[in-house]
Protein backbone atom coordinates (compact mmCIF):
# COMPACT_ATOMS: atom_id res chain seq x y z
CA UNK A 1 0.00 0.00 0.00
CA UNK A 2 1.52 3.11 -1.02
CA UNK A 3 1.88 6.14 1.35
CA UNK A 4 -1.13 8.45 1.57
CA UNK A 5 -1.25 12.25 2.02
CA UNK A 6 -1.92 13.98 5.21
CA UNK A 7 -5.29 14.73 5.99
CA UNK A 8 -6.65 18.57 6.01
CA UNK A 9 -7.82 17.94 9.51
CA UNK A 10 -3.72 17.12 10.31
CA UNK A 11 -2.70 20.40 9.94
CA UNK A 12 -6.18 22.24 11.69
CA UNK A 13 -4.41 22.17 15.13
CA UNK A 14 -2.02 24.47 17.17
CA UNK A 15 0.48 25.39 14.85
CA UNK A 16 3.28 24.36 16.58
CA UNK A 17 1.81 20.92 16.83
CA UNK A 18 1.77 20.77 13.56
CA UNK A 19 5.57 21.61 12.94
CA UNK A 20 6.87 19.34 15.58
CA UNK A 21 4.51 16.74 14.07
CA UNK A 22 5.15 17.25 10.57
CA UNK A 23 8.86 16.11 11.23
CA UNK A 24 9.42 12.61 9.46
CA UNK A 25 6.96 13.28 6.61
CA UNK A 26 7.83 12.96 3.39
CA UNK A 27 7.28 16.40 1.32
CA UNK A 28 6.75 15.27 -2.46
CA UNK A 29 6.71 17.38 -5.69
CA UNK A 30 5.76 16.34 -9.28
CA UNK A 31 6.44 19.75 -10.39
CA UNK A 32 7.76 20.20 -14.06
CA UNK A 33 6.47 16.14 -14.79
CA UNK A 34 9.53 15.23 -11.84
CA UNK A 35 9.40 13.64 -8.83
CA UNK A 36 11.24 14.45 -6.30
CA UNK A 37 10.70 14.10 -2.48
CA UNK A 38 12.23 14.69 0.72
CA UNK A 39 11.62 13.49 4.24
CA UNK A 40 10.76 16.46 6.57
CA UNK A 41 13.51 17.35 9.12
CA UNK A 42 13.18 20.65 10.35
CA UNK A 43 10.14 23.40 10.52
CA UNK A 44 9.35 26.86 12.01
CA UNK A 45 5.96 27.57 13.43
CA UNK A 46 4.51 31.29 12.41
CA UNK A 47 1.42 31.42 15.14
CA UNK A 48 -1.17 34.06 13.84
CA UNK A 49 -1.80 37.36 14.30
CA UNK A 50 0.02 37.86 17.70
CA UNK A 51 3.45 36.51 16.23
CA UNK A 52 5.41 39.78 15.28
CA UNK A 53 7.51 37.29 12.80
CA UNK A 54 4.48 35.88 11.15
CA UNK A 55 3.31 37.49 7.57
CA UNK A 56 -0.30 37.35 9.32
CA UNK A 57 0.86 39.91 12.32
CA UNK A 58 -1.82 42.18 13.23
CA UNK A 59 -4.16 40.02 10.85
CA UNK A 60 -3.76 42.38 7.90
CA UNK A 61 -5.11 40.43 4.88
CA UNK A 62 -3.21 42.00 2.03
CA UNK A 63 -2.61 40.81 -2.04
CA UNK A 64 0.65 38.75 -0.79
CA UNK A 65 -0.36 37.14 2.44
CA UNK A 66 -3.77 36.38 1.49
CA UNK A 67 -2.99 32.48 1.44
CA UNK A 68 -2.18 32.58 4.92
CA UNK A 69 -5.80 32.87 6.27
CA UNK A 70 -7.45 30.39 3.96
CA UNK A 71 -8.13 26.54 5.43
CA UNK A 72 -5.71 24.17 6.96
CA UNK A 73 -3.84 22.08 4.42
CA UNK A 74 -3.10 24.83 1.86
CA UNK A 75 0.39 25.52 0.75
CA UNK A 76 1.48 28.96 1.38
CA UNK A 77 4.35 30.03 -0.96
CA UNK A 78 6.07 33.72 -0.82
CA UNK A 79 8.77 35.19 -2.62
CA UNK A 80 12.10 36.79 -0.45
CA UNK A 81 14.39 38.61 -0.92
CA UNK A 82 13.66 39.67 -4.35
CA UNK A 83 14.90 35.97 -5.32
CA UNK A 84 14.06 33.01 -3.46
CA UNK A 85 10.58 31.05 -2.93
CA UNK A 86 9.44 29.75 0.80
CA UNK A 87 7.20 26.98 1.22
CA UNK A 88 4.15 26.66 4.43
CA UNK A 89 1.72 24.69 5.20
CA UNK A 90 -1.42 26.79 6.50
CA UNK A 91 -2.61 25.61 10.16
CA UNK A 92 -5.60 25.88 12.34
CA UNK A 93 -8.74 27.76 11.55
CA UNK A 94 -10.15 29.34 8.03
CA UNK A 95 -9.34 33.12 8.62
CA UNK A 96 -6.58 32.93 11.08
CA UNK A 97 -3.35 33.48 9.60
CA UNK A 98 -0.73 30.91 11.32
CA UNK A 99 1.72 28.12 9.17
CA UNK A 100 4.40 25.84 9.50
CA UNK A 101 7.44 27.04 7.42
CA UNK A 102 9.12 24.04 6.27
CA UNK A 103 12.94 24.57 6.59
CA UNK A 104 14.87 21.20 5.63
CA UNK A 105 14.67 18.12 4.12
CA UNK A 106 16.89 15.23 3.64
CA UNK A 107 16.54 13.81 0.14
CA UNK A 108 15.00 10.56 -0.68
CA UNK A 109 13.71 10.80 -4.28
CA UNK A 110 14.43 12.03 -7.52
CA UNK A 111 18.24 13.48 -6.45
CA UNK A 112 19.65 13.79 -9.88
CA UNK A 113 16.50 16.32 -10.81
CA UNK A 114 17.47 17.99 -7.45
CA UNK A 115 21.51 18.03 -8.54
CA UNK A 116 20.39 19.75 -11.73
CA UNK A 117 17.59 22.44 -10.43
CA UNK A 118 20.37 23.13 -7.63
CA UNK A 119 23.11 23.63 -9.95
CA UNK A 120 25.47 20.88 -8.65
CA UNK A 121 25.47 21.68 -5.03
CA UNK A 122 26.80 18.86 -2.92
CA UNK A 123 23.92 16.80 -1.80
CA UNK A 124 23.81 17.95 1.64
CA UNK A 125 23.36 21.22 0.70
CA UNK A 126 20.47 19.82 -2.24
CA UNK A 127 17.51 20.93 0.38
CA UNK A 128 18.96 22.30 4.12
CA UNK A 129 16.87 25.60 3.66
CA UNK A 130 13.74 27.29 2.58
CA UNK A 131 14.71 28.72 -0.42
CA UNK A 132 16.93 25.81 -1.09
CA UNK A 133 14.48 22.70 -0.78
CA UNK A 134 12.04 25.24 -3.13
CA UNK A 135 14.25 25.34 -5.78
CA UNK A 136 15.31 21.27 -5.63
CA UNK A 137 11.46 20.47 -6.12
CA UNK A 138 10.42 23.16 -8.56
CA UNK A 139 7.93 25.05 -5.85
CA UNK A 140 7.18 28.12 -7.44
CA UNK A 141 4.49 31.16 -6.51
CA UNK A 142 2.35 28.86 -8.94
CA UNK A 143 1.78 26.64 -6.10
CA UNK A 144 0.61 29.06 -3.80
CA UNK A 145 -2.99 28.36 -2.50
CA UNK A 146 -2.82 24.67 -3.90
CA UNK A 147 -3.60 21.99 -1.57
CA UNK A 148 -1.28 19.84 0.16
CA UNK A 149 -3.44 16.85 0.41
CA UNK A 150 -3.18 16.01 -3.21
CA UNK A 151 -2.00 17.47 -6.61
CA UNK A 152 1.85 18.50 -7.38
CA UNK A 153 3.14 18.91 -4.27
CA UNK A 154 1.67 17.06 -0.94
CA UNK A 155 2.83 15.70 2.50
CA UNK A 156 3.17 12.28 2.57
CA UNK A 157 2.30 9.92 5.92
CA UNK A 158 5.55 8.24 6.66
CA UNK A 159 4.98 4.53 6.71
CA UNK A 160 5.94 2.65 9.30
CA UNK A 161 6.22 5.93 11.16
CA UNK A 162 9.39 6.54 12.94
CA UNK A 163 10.32 7.97 16.30
CA UNK A 164 12.59 10.73 15.85
CA UNK A 165 14.12 12.68 19.16
CA UNK A 166 13.12 16.19 18.31
CA UNK A 167 15.01 19.50 19.05
CA UNK A 168 13.13 22.71 19.60
CA UNK A 169 15.20 26.04 19.33
CA UNK A 170 14.74 29.87 18.78
CA UNK A 171 13.83 30.68 14.96
CA UNK A 172 16.38 31.41 12.58
CA UNK A 173 16.29 33.81 9.98
CA UNK A 174 13.96 36.74 10.99
CA UNK A 175 14.56 40.06 12.82
CA UNK A 176 11.56 39.91 14.94
CA UNK A 177 10.14 37.39 18.24
CA UNK A 178 13.86 35.70 17.78
CA UNK A 179 14.05 34.40 20.88
CA UNK A 180 10.63 32.38 20.58
CA UNK A 181 11.18 28.99 21.13
CA UNK A 182 9.77 27.65 17.57
CA UNK A 183 11.97 26.01 15.36
CA UNK A 184 11.56 22.07 15.22
CA UNK A 185 14.34 19.48 14.19
CA UNK A 186 15.52 15.94 14.11
CA UNK A 187 18.00 15.85 16.34
CA UNK A 188 21.72 14.68 14.70
CA UNK A 189 19.98 15.19 11.28
CA UNK A 190 22.88 16.07 8.79
CA UNK A 191 20.57 17.51 6.46
CA UNK A 192 18.98 20.17 8.64
CA UNK A 193 19.77 24.21 7.57
CA UNK A 194 23.05 25.66 8.81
Amino acid sequence: MSPRPLAARFYARPTPEVARRLLGHVLVSEIGGRRTAGRIVETEAYIGPDDPACHGYGARRTRRNATLFEAAGTAYVYFTYGMHWCLNAVTERPGFPAAVLIRALEPVEGLATMRRRRGGVPDQELCSGPAKLCQALGVTGREDGTPLTRGRLRVLRAEPRQRYAIITTVRIGITRATDWPLRFLIEDSPWVSR
